[in-house]
Parts: structure tokens; sequence; C-alpha cells
């Protein structure tokens, strides 16, 4: 702000800031993101890893990814009052989580956000946020080339 005339910058600084939550279309977005997710997870042959991961009813993890999603994305405290600070990494240590489990992950991430969310600019910035978050998750070495660490 420092360098702008008075009358800018008094402007500028009622300005709210609109948050990605917002941005994407709130808890309506949200709700078709994660149910996209998922779906997405049942269905992608590249996903049955992960998808094995979870319980198989997902109505608790469907509703737990949607508290959190609201808040990380700037709208209403849904997930911490409940559970605190996220720890993902710490609360996901349970799964062996490598790279090709990470990459899963996108895939189904990233195909529920080009359904859901039309803002070209959001999605790109959560597509590398996100990215940079499921390889953060990964907690298992990488098997080496033409190896195969699971069976379907």
């Amino acid at each position: 702000m420092i360098g702008l005339p008075a009358k800018e910058r008094a402007m500028s600084e009622t300005v709210a800031e609109v948050t990605i939550f917002e941005r994407i279309g709130g808890a309506e977005t949200v709700d078709r993101l994660v149910e996209a997710f998922y779906r997405r997870m049942d269905t992608e042959l590249d996903a049955r890893r992960i998808r094995l991961m979870h319980a198989d009813d997902l109505s608790h993890t469907k509703a737990v990814l949607k508290r959190y999603l609201t808040e990380w994305l700037g709208g209403p405290k849904l997930y911490s009052v409940e559970k605190g600070h996220p720890r993902l990494r710490q609360r996901h240590m349970g799964f062996a989580i490598a790279s090709p489990d990470a990459e899963a992950w996108m895939l189904c991430m990233r195909g529920a956000m080009a359904e859901t969310i039309a803002d070209e600019a959001v999605r790109s910035h959560l597509d590398d946020t996100l990215t940079k978050l499921a390889y953060w998750m990964r907690n298992q070495p990488d098997a080496p080339e033409g190896t195969q660490t699971w069976k379907p």
C-alpha cells in the first residue's frame, strides 16, 4: 500500500479479499469436487491401490475431506474445530504412500477439478499446490523402475 495515493490506498483497504472458497462457488462446489474425486477413485484403474486404502463406505471420509477442503480453501473453519491441526502427514502414516500413489491421487483430483471448477487460474493454482502436498505425503521409497510393489 505504500506509494499509493491516499484515495487509492483507502479504497484498496476497504475491498475484502475474495477467498478461493468463494471464488470457486463455496460449499456446493466443494461438495461436488469431493464427490467427483471419490467417483474417480472408484473408477480409475490407476487409482485401485489408493482406493484400497479407504473403507468400503466412503461416507465418513467424504465428510472429513469436505470439511478440510472448505477450511483450507478459505471457507468456514469446519475441520480444525473438530480435529485440531490437520497434521496430514502424521494422519496418513498408517498407509504406505509412494510416488505412484501421489500420482493416482492427483489423477483423481485433477479430473474432479476439471469437472467442478470453471476458473482455470484457480484450477492451475490448486493443481500446483495439491501436487506438492500429494508428493509431501509420501512415506515410502519408490520402487525401482519396472518393478511392482503391490498386487491389485
